[in-house]
């Protein structure tokens, strides 16, 4: 996409070059070939801006809305990492940057939505030991995602994070209460099979809880509001990491996989919110996604 961009815009330069009259005023000559050269130049600094801020993540605040939720519930204050791909583009110095930059938003509980590396040779033990430092009221859990999976460190991931203090929930569910109500806190491994999403995990959801899922991927969300789940979290999609507007409109690649991509989306009553995360994939480009820092505040509608 990208290739295609480069060529897109270095097409539409030569073409107004050459439907230009030959004879024209040197102004003219001055401004065409200003206007060639910024248009061909614009996708290489638009790429080199994308590496350059890959790491300047945000710290998004949003105040969800649930229907009916218990009035014990109000305000709670979650904070959500994901995506951090440990490793060459995305160093400790920059996980222990994002770890100190959590612990002064005052999260009541700490949630981490995979992938914390992208392969079996990353260090995910240092990474592990900058997000035991995060600082919660109720706890740090998380679930693991697809480069856990291929990576085979699901086993690993979980019993070394249990040591520091982090709770990997793979499918299973915890109860956390908060005054008169309660939490129902369930997690799940990234699925093998995508036409078995959540299959058999409804047998977790609590009918006298607020149903919170973590889930890495958002294309489980469909299926989590028909089980029953309140509010799901999830990553992987990176906010499309690569956006480009072309002719007024969005475009990355993301969208051609799932409608979420990141942020809030609704399903009747459910929710979810999609992590941009915070490190990449592929490429060390980020364009129009920047890395994040989620704080959802539990508000009733």
């Amino acid at each position: 996409m990208l290739w295609w961009w480069l060529m897109a815009a270095i097409a539409i330069a030569l073409f107004l070059r050459n439907r230009m009259p030959q004879k024209f005023q040197s102004e003219r000559r001055a401004f065409l070939t200003a206007s060639t050269t910024a248009l061909c130049a614009a996708p290489a600094i638009a790429l080199g801006a994308g590496v350059i801020f890959r790491k300047d993540f945000h710290i998004n605040e949003i105040d969800i809305s649930i229907p009916n939720l218990p009035k014990d519930l109000e305000g709670l204050r979650l904070l959500q990492l994901s995506d951090i791909h440990i490793g060459e583009f995305f160093s400790e110095q920059d996980v222990a940057r994002v770890v100190d930059a959590s612990n002064g938003l005052r999260a009541d509980l700490v949630f981490i939505t995979g992938d914390l590396i992208t392969t079996k040779w990353d260090p995910l033990d240092r990474c592990l030991l900058q997000l035991a430092r995060l600082r919660s009221a109720s706890g740090l859990w998380g679930c693991l995602g697809n480069h856990e999976l291929y990576s085979k460190v699901q086993n690993y991931t979980t019993a070394k994070a249990r040591e520091l203090g982090i709770r990997f929930l793979r499918r299973e569910a915890v109860p956390l209460r908060f005054g008169n109500a309660r939490i129902n806190l369930v997690g799940v491994d990234y699925p093998k099979h995508r036409e078995r999403y959540l299959a058999g995990v409804e047998q977790l959801v609590s009918s006298d809880s607020f149903n919170l899922l973590l889930s890495h991927t958002p294309e489980v969300f469909p299926v989590a509001a028909k089980q029953g789940f309140d509010l799901t979290l999830s990553g992987h999609t990176h906010g499309g990491q690569i956006n480009l507007e072309l002719f007024g409109k969005n475009f990355n690649l993301v969208d051609l996989d799932t409608p979420y991509t990141r942020g809030l989306y609704n399903l009747g009553s459910s929710r979810i919110y999609v992590n941009s995360g915070l490190g990449t994939i592929g490429v060390p480009i980020r364009l129009g996604a920047p890395p994040e820092i989620s704080v959802i505040r539990l508000c009733n509608t």
